[in-house]
């Protein structure tokens, strides 16, 4: 990555904080280096402690960075992620489904926010810490990763992996002691570890979903519902002035009063977002209007250049249109062409599951029905 970038280095760990010095080490060996500027652990009470007892109080973590000339990034409270119970109290480990629902929510939290640095890389592991931890990492970076964040876990030679006294391979030869499984000691040299680094691929939704949630689960069920829209609903292209609907590859015809109507329903959501920043409507609908706006001499007016397409741009068709209803449209004829919209998607639209999603739709808000289609603004086309 350009050096304009900081490198934010971070992981889970457990009993085994190995996999720190391990992944550390790896970076910095890679063509080119990648050299942290900050480093976080995301662990339990329990993991603090050993980490700091054998990184820090040993000086491994010191030693490691003096040894390949790594700018020394020293561990403090703050490198410390440990989530909390309800008292304020740190977990000592994660044994129960309540606190599994804790490191989820811190891991994805903490994610989420240093995924919002524009000029950071997150280098995530998750060699370490207990299998749930890890689905978690990964899971946080699915929903909040960049396509310049990294998630990775670290491969070390069998021998040497499970070696509490092995941390990372040294420039110079040393030997370790291993216990074989039968028992007997074998001295090991540290010139033949390998340490490899897997960069696990993984599917980045961050720019592509709209996520609301808090907590994990709630961010997964955001997730699934806009990917199940995206899916779900197809793209609805109307041309005026050739008088075509098509929802999908279903042709809908409709006459040129109700085709006017609809398209000015559609349009409320194309032109008339009150969040536009927003990329999914979801379960929205500030967009819907009442019958007395919708058939306002503006929104008539508005509804007459449609009209007027619709007619090959014949001005008599407009101009007729708005002397016949000066005050705009009666409210009941709007009701008549809504049921005769509906009727006409239900007899034509292949797919009945659809229909919520392109028929118009009666909302009861603010003590009044306020009517609108439910389609994703996104897969709207008028021409």
């Amino acid at each position: 990555m350009s050096a304009k970038f900081k490198e934010i280095f971070i992981f889970i760990a457990g009993s085994t904080p190995q996999v720190i010095t391990e992944t550390i080490y790896a970076l910095a060996t890679k063509k080119p280096a990648i050299n942290p500027n900050e480093i976080y652990i995301i662990t339990t009470l329990k993991g603090k402690e050993i980490v700091k007892k054998s990184l820090i109080d040993k000086g491994i973590l010191k030693k490691l960075f003096s040894e390949y000339s790594i700018t020394a990034v020293p561990l403090s409270e703050d490198s410390f992620l440990i989530p909390t119970d309800a008292s304020g109290r740190p977990l000592e480990d994660i044994k129960s489904e309540h606190e599994n629902e804790l490191i989820g929510d811190l891991i994805t939290s903490f994610i989420r926010e240093k995924a919002k640095d524009m000029s950071a890389t997150l280098h995530c592991s998750i060699a370490g810490g207990r299998k749930t931890m890890s689905f978690y990492m990964g899971s946080a970076l699915q929903l909040f990763g960049r396509p310049w964040d990294n998630l990775y876990h670290v491969l070390v030679s069998p021998e040497f992996e499970s070696n509490p006294d092995f941390f990372y391979k040294p420039k110079k030869n040393a030997v370790i002691e291993c216990r074989m499984p039968d028992g007997r000691i074998k001295n090991l040299n540290t010139k033949d570890a390998k340490i490899e680094l897997a960069e696990l691929p993984f599917i980045r939704l961050g720019s592509k979903v709209s996520l609301q949630g808090k907590g994990f689960s709630e961010l997964v069920a955001d997730s699934q519902k806009e990917i199940d829209i995206a899916t779900i609903q197809p793209p609805i292209s109307i041309n005026i002035s050739e008088r075509t609907v098509y929802i999908g590859d279903s042709l809908i015809e409709m006459v040129p009063v109700e085709l006017m109507i609809y398209t000015a329903f559609l349009k409320q959501k194309t032109l008339y977002c009150k969040y536009p920043e927003r990329q999914y409507c979801l379960d929205c609908a500030e967009c819907f209007q009442s019958l007395v706006d919708f058939s306002s001499r503006p929104a008539l007016e508005n509804m007459a250049k449609d009209y007027k397409k619709i007619y090959g741009n014949q001005p008599l068709k407009s101009e007729e249109l708005l002397s016949r209803w000066k005050d705009g449209i009666d409210t009941g004829i709007i009701r008549q062409n809504i049921s005769k919209i509906n009727r006409t998607l239900r007899e034509q639209l292949q797919d009945e599951t659809l229909l919520p999603y392109y028929c118009v739709t009666a909302l009861k808000k603010y003590g009044s029905s306020r009517y609108g289609i439910r389609a994703e603004k996104g897969k709207i086309r008028i021409e």
